[in-house]
């Protein structure tokens, strides 16, 4: 599986050209004495401006693509019968699901969103009522899917369509290879 989080925080490491292309948009005080990103204050300036949010965008999503699909080649040429899952939050906006075969979406109960986001990013409510806002709606999202994953409920029954999907995944892949 790839996570967007990780190749997002990968392709922004201290001395890539994803870093200095944002340095050079956003100004050097978003790189800590470090070297490194310094995410909280990049985050307050894209979070508090949709349009600066969309400019972040447009700089690391070609960087992101890029390094996702040279990881999915390797795993092609590895197993051509193999199943890849990308886990990106922002797949639909930023046009990457177009790039795969099945999009799987998974959502929860909005409350519950809101406070696993407070839990996780130690936001407060408007900081995480604020970030939530700038994405596309969970409701809109549905209707990209080819598959839905409800998290809401315990981790068991989670997993439970996890399998479910997978098994679907699985018969779809082997019968594309068949072909």
């Amino acid at each position: 599986m790839l996570d967007a989080d990780r190749t997002a925080r990968d392709v922004v490491a201290r001395g890539t050209a994803g870093l200095a292309k944002v340095v050079e948009i956003f100004g050097p005080e978003v790189v800590g004495a470090d070297g490194e990103l310094d995410r909280a204050k990049l985050g307050s300036i894209v979070f508090a401006n949709q349009e600066q949010r969309e400019i972040l965008n447009s700089i690391l999503h070609p960087f992101i693509i890029a390094a996702q699909d040279e990881q999915l080649k390797i795993w092609e040429a590895e197993d051509p019968r193999g199943i890849a899952v990308v886990d990106a939050a922002l797949m639909i906006e930023s046009g990457g699901y177009k790039r795969f075969d099945k999009l799987i979406v998974v959502h929860c109960r909005p409350e519950i969103q809101l406070a696993r986001l407070m839990a996780r990013n130690h936001l407060t409510r408007e900081e995480a009522e604020r970030r939530v806002a700038a994405q596309m709606p969970q409701e809109e999202k549905i209707h990209y899917a080819d598959f839905l994953i409800d998290n809401s409920g315990d981790l068991a029954e989670t997993r439970r369509q996890i399998e479910e999907v997978y098994s679907k995944l699985r018969a779809h892949a082997d019968e594309e290879k068949a072909s």
